[in-house]
């Protein structure tokens, strides 16, 4: 009924040129006055089912939201857009409010959110001003539900809220992860009227999820992310001891890391979080208060340190990986100590008795969810109650090669029988001394270099003995107990080994070593995303998701009306930033000689056209100004090029044997510094050697140093 006006809004406003799967749908039933229930997966686009609406109806559009955070990431785009939107929560003094409440009687804004908390208020002060509130968005629905995984008291307050407004408004209930149970749960709540009910799955096809079973977890994670330095990724933990832990690891080995738990105070927290969403850190490590509120759209990775609560816990931190679409990992740790942790959790809660009950039954199906060696999105998918799941996705470790099978059936009987003949009485540590033929005292002292496995494995590096070991417990073949000094136990499974009734094989990971790509120009455009982002004082995604700058890097658009085809840049974010990039691509395309098929070129005879230089006359050019005395800024300026071209001119004549003084460009006291980074970080990438000296250094100084002592 409303498509052509609502496309038209899709595309002016945000940049694309369709819906995706439901929105259309869902945006067709809330305008003509359905409540209404969405259930999409994170990254699928809910936010639009209630911010299109939003534009077509007559009216302030309210949007219930359970984080601080998430409303300002929200309130920022969408005004980065040209659409009015604000928020009012406890952050706000009562005279901002005040002012709030003004500049929404005067139609100021066609979006409102609001928290949950607070909403008498809010309803007080409603009463005394005159407007229209046509529509009611829920966001996060399943935090009404005592069965969801996030529950929220004070969400049971909103039924209340949207009783008190006359004519009753449009209500769209969205959530992205609730079961059966949890969605009868939330209609009967929110009081929805005859809703219509929108299901697009649960799938996220473009994540892909791994579970790697009894790993030495802090030498995982250094081996992982060493190949993700430039990358965002986020590592849940399930306390604080580990949060800071991890934290003190990461940043001793030079990661830009964030730390965020509920026991650092407001303020550190809201600064750890702003850091992150602004890319001037690249990881965040944090238990679960660091959730829903997280709109970052290129998260690349998520990283389970241990088991979470529940499978829908999981899956809505494992979703902030990949809102954008673009291919990203979610990856879990599993060992059997973090089960005991999780118990511990569910015992000391106030719950009643049937909630802990099926919290328990919840770990458990967490708990088979790290041992199934089913597809695991298979699992996922038919947990939430989808049908017809194919049996394979290609896109886990269950599907794919990268965990290899070793054969250690006769070192996992030599381990079996030591904890045996020790009479299960030790600890990992003790266990692994005696195969070691350690001489330490308590080794000594029991009279445990008696026993018939003393040195029995004397050969094998401690750490190897030490990994076989957790992942026999990982795997049920040993038992861990709980107590304050764990003690390792036989279970049935590793007794059945001994008798060799059967083979014991462990997973070993595959960690790829990435791909090299020439990404020049997409890090150009992100260089150039970041500081636009600093001036207006957003995030850099709010500027332009990873995506669009990935289709500009591919596509090349030389023009405005090119530049408008890209998905994600609408009519604001064009006549906003489209000069800044365009200058930049039509630079790059120019320096680099880059000719796109004869076509597109023959059809850009206008004042925009790039002409395509002789690249030796060019980098000759400004090394003739170099000589002449002019240093980098002067010849950009006089030959209106960026300071980032000149440079590579230099060292391309440097490298063509040409006469330049490396030196020219180390700034005095300075080369010791850089050698010093770049023996710590290593010299593949210019930007981590970056990160480790002041900011004063900038990259042509590392360049010339690289250089000067033949590193590259």
């Amino acid at each position: 009924m409303y498509k052509n006006e609502t496309l038209n809004l899709l595309k002016t406003y945000f940049g694309y040129e369709n819906f995706k799967k439901g929105q259309g749908e869902t945006i067709d039933s809330i305008i003509n006055g359905k409540d209404s229930f969405v259930v999409m997966p994170t990254g699928a686009g809910k936010s639009l089912c209630y911010q299109i609406p939003a534009l077509v109806l007559d009216g302030i559009t309210l949007v219930i939201s359970p984080l601080i955070s998430l409303m300002k990431d929200q309130v920022d785009g969408l005004n980065s857009l040209g659409i009015g939107a604000t928020y009012i929560n406890s952050t706000l003094s009562k005279a901002q409010v005040e002012e709030r409440v003004l500049d929404i009687s005067k139609d100021k804004y066609k979006l409102v959110y609001l928290a949950p908390e607070g909403l008498d208020n809010i309803n007080y002060l409603f009463r005394n001003i005159d407007i229209k509130i046509p529509l009611i968005a829920v966001d996060e629905a399943h935090c009404v539900s005592k069965w969801g995984h996030d529950f929220r008291p004070s969400y049971r307050n909103v039924n209340s809220f949207i009783s008190t407004i006359n004519p009753r408004p449009t209500v769209l209930a969205c959530t992205a992860t609730a079961t059966d149970v949890v969605q009868k749960d939330v209609i009967s709540l929110l009081d929805l009227h005859d809703p219509n009910m929108f299901f697009t799955g649960f799938d996220r096809p473009n994540l892909n999820f791994k579970v790697f079973r009894g790993e030495n977890k802090e030498t995982f994670i250094l081996n992982y992310l060493s190949n993700k330095r430039d990358e965002s990724g986020i590592i849940y933990t399930s306390t604080r001891k580990e949060t800071e832990q991890l934290y003190n690891l990461l940043n001793k080995n030079g990661y830009k890391t964030g730390m965020y738990h509920a026991g650092l105070s407001e303020n550190i927290r809201k600064e750890m979080q702003e850091s992150f969403m602004y890319e001037n850190l690249n990881l965040m490590i944090a238990t679960n208060a660091f959730g829903m509120g997280i709109d970052k759209s290129n998260v690349r990775f998520v990283i389970h340190y241990s088991i979470p609560k529940n499978l829908e816990a999981y899956y809505q931190e494992a979703g902030r990986a990949g809102r954008d679409g673009e291919p990203s990992e979610c990856v879990l740790l599993f060992n059997n100590k973090d089960i005991q942790t999780q118990k511990y959790f569910i015992d000391t809660s106030p719950m009643d008795e049937d909630k802990k009950f099926q919290d328990y039954n919840n770990l458990r199906t967490m708990v088979d969810y790290s041992y199934t060696q089913k597809c695991l999105r298979q699992f996922i998918l038919e947990y939430f109650g989808e049908k017809d799941v194919p049996d394979s996705c290609n896109n886990c470790s269950s599907c794919t090669n990268e965990i290899e099978l070793k054969d250690i059936t006769t070192e996992a009987q030599m381990i079996f029988s030591c904890v045996y003949r020790a009479g299960e009485r030790y600890g990992v540590n003790l266990i692994i001394d005696i195969l070691k033929g350690s001489q330490n005292q308590k080794v000594l002292r029991f009279g445990l270099d008696k026993l018939s496995t003393y040195g029995l494995m004397k050969k094998y590096d401690r750490k190897f003995l030490d990994e076989v070991i957790n992942k026999l417990i990982a795997d049920g073949y040993l038992l861990m107990t709980s107590e304050q000094y764990p003690l390792l136990k036989l279970t049935a499974k590793s007794k059945l080994a001994l008798k060799n009734k059967e083979n014991i094989f462990i997973q070993i990971v595959k960690l790829e070593k990435s791909v090299e790509k020439d990404d020049t120009l997409f890090e150009l455009l992100r260089t150039l995303r970041k500081s636009i982002s600093v001036e207006l004082s957003i995030p850099p995604y709010v500027v332009f998701p990873d995506f669009t700058l990935k289709e500009l890097s591919s596509k090349l658009p030389l023009t405005e009306a090119e530049f408008g085809e890209i998905k994600g840049v609408g009519k604001t974010k064009l006549e906003k930033y489209g000069d800044r990039f365009l200058n930049l691509i039509k630079e790059y395309v120019e320096e680099n000689q880059i000719v796109r098929d004869n076509t597109t070129v023959s059809s850009q005879i206008t004042s925009n056209t790039v002409i395509i230089k002789d690249k030796a006359k060019s980098h000759h050019e400004s090394y003739n100004l170099y000589k002449e005395g002019l240093n980098l800024n002067d010849i950009a300026a006089t030959r209106n090029l960026s300071s980032v071209t000149i440079q590579k001119h230099i060292m391309d004549c440097f490298l063509e044997g040409m006469d330049v003084d490396l030196d020219d460009f180390i700034p005095k006291d300075s080369e010791g510094y850089i050698l010093e980074a770049i023996n710590k970080v290593g010299a593949e990438k210019l930007k981590p050697i970056k990160d480790e000296l002041s900011p004063d250094i900038d990259y042509m100084a590392i360049k010339a140093v690289i250089l000067k002592h033949k590193m590259a």
